[in-house]
This record gives C-alpha cells, sequence and structure tokens, in this order.
C-alpha cells in the first residue's frame, strides 16, 4: 500500500505539471497567432519571424521554422518539411513524463492485487499454524482475507482517477497538436499565396525621361 501511495503521489504531481506546461498561453497563443497571420498577409515576413523569435512559445517556434525555410527555399515540400521537423520535437516536449501517469495507472491494480496475494499467503500460513495448535476458528480465514483484500481495493481506488488524468492529458494534447497543425499550414499557405501574387505582379516600369525642347 505504501507503493500505490507513493505511485499515486508521483502521477497527481506529474498531471499538474502537464497541466502548467501545456496552457495554451504557453503553447498555443491565439492572439499572437491572428497578429503573425496578419503579418504574413501584409507580407512583412521579417518582422513575422522577429515576433516569433521573440515570443518563444511552441507554435511560434514552428512558425519561425516555416518562415525561415521559405526565406532559404522555394519549394512548398521543403517549408512544410521544415514546419514538419520543429512540430514533431513540440509535440515531444509536450508528451513528456505524460506516460508516467499512464503507468500509475496499469501498475496500481497490480500492486494492489500483489498485496492481496502476499495476505492470502499469510492467512493460509497462519491456518497452519492455528490448525497445529487446535485453536482453527471462522476469523482464522475471515480477518486475514478481508485484510488482504484492502490493498486491492486501495490499488482500484487510485487506478480508475488515474486513468481519467491520463486520458485527460492525453486529450489535452491532441487538441493542442491538431490546433498547431492547422495554424502552421494556414500561416504556409498565407505565404505561398503571397508568392504566387509577386510572381502574378507584373513588373514596374518607370517612365522615360523626356528631353527637353531646344529652342532656336
Amino acid at each position: 500500500m505504501w507503493a500505490i501511495l507513493a505511485a499515486s503521489i508521483v502521477g497527481v504531481g506529474i498531471f499538474f505539471e502537464r497541466l502548467w506546461s501545456t496552457q495554451r498561453s504557453k503553447v498555443l497563443p491565439r492572439a499572437f497567432v491572428d497578429r503573425i497571420r496578419a503579418l504574413v498577409a501584409k507580407g512583412k515576413v521579417n518582422e513575422a519571424l522577429l515576433l516569433c523569435e521573440e515570443n518563444g512559445s511552441s507554435i511560434a517556434l514552428i512558425i519561425a521554422s516555416a518562415l525561415r525555410a521559405f526565406e532559404h527555399s522555394t519549394s512548398r515540400a521543403d517549408i512544410k518539411e521544415a514546419v514538419e521537423e520543429v512540430g514533431a520535437r513540440e509535440i515531444a516536449h509536450m508528451d513528456r513524463n505524460v506516460e508516467i501517469v499512464g503507468t500509475v495507472a496499469t501498475i496500481s491494480p497490480l500492486l494492489g492485487l500483489l498485496g492481496t496475494v502476499v495476505g492470502m499467503i499469510q492467512v493460509f500460513r497462519n491456518f497452519v499454524e492455528a490448525y497445529a495448535s487446535g485453536a482453527v476458528g471462522p476469523d482464522t480465514f475471515a480477518q486475514g482475507i478481508w485484510q488482504a483484500l484492502i490493498t486491492t481495493a486501495y490499488g482500484l481506488t487510485v487506478a480508475i482517477p488515474m486513468l481519467l488524468l491520463y486520458r485527460v492529458l492525453l486529450d489535452r494534447t491532441n487538441k493542442l497538436v491538431l490546433e498547431m497543425e492547422e495554424d502552421a499550414m494556414a500561416i504556409v499557405n498565407l505565404l505561398e499565396d503571397g508568392r504566387r501574387a509577386a510572381k502574378a505582379r507584373p513588373p514596374v516600369t518607370e517612365p522615360k525621361p523626356v528631353a527637353p525642347e531646344v529652342t532656336p
């Protein structure tokens, strides 16, 4: 039971740490994304890149990789590859230690079952000793069995909430990842639209200087 208690403390601690680390304001600030999108739509790529480098959120790092790739490459595939590379690294950072909560949910009932098995071994050993001394009674089994089953109940009491917390973290991370992918691809599309618009724009020709008239 002490092992189950220690595992539950670790699981709850990691749950709250992940909630703090994956706050929307730290991972995907909506006002910042809207501002970057407006700058890119106006063709202010350098200004948008500077803001991304100053922000430091996960979505800022992903968008910054797209803007750098846009400056050095003309291929959409290269831009998308840069976004996916940085995105995978940020997703791994968001998923860090989440599996520990799932592990606690998995091992807690097993630890409880182990405690019950050990308790039952003790019950039968006490029964053998009581039988040898001729003091066998109903309480010989009853008391030992309910004490042994306590660990299983305790393990399940910890495992069920931990499983729910684990699912909450997974759903939270998946939603943030999906939104980041959509925002990153929206920026890539804006960059492509700006590039196509620049190519389709006719070149600006300067007017030829008019020679002054010479009077005789």
